[in-house]
């Protein structure tokens, strides 16, 4: 049972960092549940506000149900209420509700939906998907709108008042003007959550329209440096913020952008840099080359 109402929870989330941990596989990318709770130990010795389980960097698009099943355990007793831990739900509204009610049987304190997989199909269709999905459990439910799932501030108001525990909208699509209207009809109704790749290039802008947080994927092999990158962008600091910028980020983004599917890939990559490896990433996503591996860790220096 989650320590929080929806209302507690998007309150918490909103308040500071978000961490979304990479789902440790062994070379014959079955799940490696010990090097994961391990690595999660190490994870929660950082203050967050929240840990995603298996999330689009954990590579949520790979795993089947049962296996979101057991890292959504595996994470919940290993953090053991020191941070709340949010769960994956998505793919079809069924799988969607079987996922999202299984979170909440492990003792998850919320839920992040993805998109509907694969089917192109209208707004009305996906927030009809929400709704459904948000009233098939307890738990505080964010939206991550992305890919067939764009949701306009019509939509999102409509699902707001049919779920009470609607509580976050996380932005995957970058239009400022749809993130605007959102936030102008919702204010603070919902927590907002950055969710571009490598969400810390956005950060200060999107601050300025009312995103008090995002998920940070360099998080998993720079957490010290994450969470000082973070508390810059809330204190406007936009020296440090164009520094770290143009010295880490930027340069970043360029190895991430060779590859599509890289902004996953270059997390794990980024785990082997500093000595913590967490095995290969599944198909179709590919690995970067031990080159390129070579290249990121010289650009992350002593940032580790």
């Amino acid at each position: 049972m989650s320590r929080y109402t929806p209302a507690e929870l998007g309150q918490v989330l909103g308040a500071g960092l978000l961490s979304f941990p990479i789902t440790h596989f062994a070379q014959d990318f079955s799940f490696d549940e010990k090097a994961y709770r391990e690595n999660l130990e190490w994870l929660s010795t950082y203050p967050v506000a929240g840990l995603f389980a298996a999330g689009g960097t954990g590579e949520f698009f790979s795993l089947t149900n049962a296996e979101v099943v057991t890292v959504v355990k595996a994470a919940v007793e290993q953090i053991a209420g020191r941070v709340p831990v949010i769960a994956p739900a998505g793919g079809s509204t069924a799988q969607a509700i079987e996922l999202a009610q299984a979170a909440e049987a492990s003792g998850a304190d919320g839920i992040l939906l993805f998109p509907p997989y694969l089917t192109e199909c209208d707004t009305r269709g996906v927030a009809d998907h929400v709704i459904r999905v948000c009233q098939s459990t307890k738990l505080g439910v964010s939206v991550y709108s992305r890919a067939n799932a764009k949701l306009t501030d019509e939509h999102v108001a409509r699902i707001a008042d049919a779920c009470p525990n609607l509580i976050g909208y996380k932005d995957g699509v970058g239009e400022i003007e749809r993130m605007t209207r959102i936030y102008n009809r919702l204010g603070d109704r919902l927590t907002y959550i950055g969710g571009l790749p490598t969400a810390e290039t956005f950060a200060l802008p999107y601050l300025e329209m009312g995103v008090t947080t995002y998920s940070s994927a360099v998080f998993n092999f720079l957490p010290g440096w994450a969470l000082e990158f973070y508390k810059a962008v809330r204190a406007r600091d936009r020296a440090t913020v164009d520094r770290e910028l143009r010295e880490f980020i930027i340069p970043y983004t360029r190895i991430r952008d060779r590859c599509a599917g890289y902004a996953v890939s270059i997390v794990k990559a980024g785990m082997t840099a500093i000595g913590r490896p967490a095995g290969p990433v599944r198909t179709p996503l590919l690995d970067l080359s031990e080159a390129e591996v070579a290249e990121l860790k010289a650009l992350i220096g002593d940032r580790a």
